[in-house]
């Protein structure tokens, strides 16, 4: 049992390594990365086709890139948004790492991206421990996921700097009960913002986007405490 912990300390050092060099170089050629983490079908990739049409309208320099175990239909949706956009296949893999991000920006990113949206597989087991070099970290539930989600996989969103509802035009007919929701979130990551947001009506999605270039520009995120305690 040691060795096999010992075995996942040495990955995700590795990784810390690597997210630590590409957050370096992009920070450098002034582009931010925000790593987006939800479960599948919650309605994130939906959002973010939402947030960059936003970001296109406003002139800011967006890409995109989508992890999937298999299918390009992630891609195909997103670039309808008139973004850079590419297909990273895992193979099989249940999340994205460093390395496998910096490989796929290599030779591909424009350089006038200034903000670049990393769809990481459906999953919020294997994701949380990866570090991809972002600055934003966003964990996404739907309303009909449950009000229990935040304490059912307390490691995704107690490392969250910020926490998305979806959906919420389905809140009534899901019987979403928000207050309970934000308790559950306050219980495994006190302080954290819960925006609340739907791609159907476009609720939310600009904030998102304020969210993102604040963080940009340098803006101060939150810090969560699992984070500070593993630091």
């Amino acid at each position: 049992m040691c060795r096999v912990v010992d075995l996942q300390r040495a990955v995700l050092a590795r990784n810390d390594a690597a997210a630590g060099i590409l957050r370096a170089e992009l920070t450098a050629r002034g582009t931010t990365v925000v790593n987006l983490l939800s479960s599948p079908g919650s309605g994130k990739t939906a959002l973010l086709e939402r947030t960059l049409r936003l970001a296109a309208e406003r002139g800011v320099g967006t890409a995109a890139l989508t992890a999937d175990l298999a299918t390009e239909n992630d891609a195909e949706r997103l670039a309808r948004a008139g973004v850079p956009v590419k297909q990273v296949h895992t193979d099989g893999l249940c999340h994205l790492e460093a390395d496998m991000v910096a490989r796929h920006l290599h030779d591909w990113l424009p350089e006038a991206t200034r903000l670049l949206f990393v769809e990481n597989v459906g999953n919020l087991v294997c994701p949380a421990g990866y570090d991809l070099g972002e600055s934003l970290r966003v964990v996404l539930a739907s309303v009909t996921e449950g009000e229990d989600k935040p304490l059912k996989y307390p490691t995704a969103f107690g490392l969250a700097q910020l926490v998305v509802v979806t959906k919420t035009d389905l809140a009534v007919a899901a019987e979403f009960d928000e207050a309970a929701f934000r308790r559950n979130v306050e219980q495994v990551n006190p302080g954290v913002e819960v925006l609340l947001t739907s791609a159907r009506d476009g609720r939310g999605a600009g904030t998102l986007l304020d969210r993102a270039l604040a963080a940009a520009e340098g803006a101060g995120v939150h810090t969560p405490v699992m984070a500070q305690a593993g630091a």
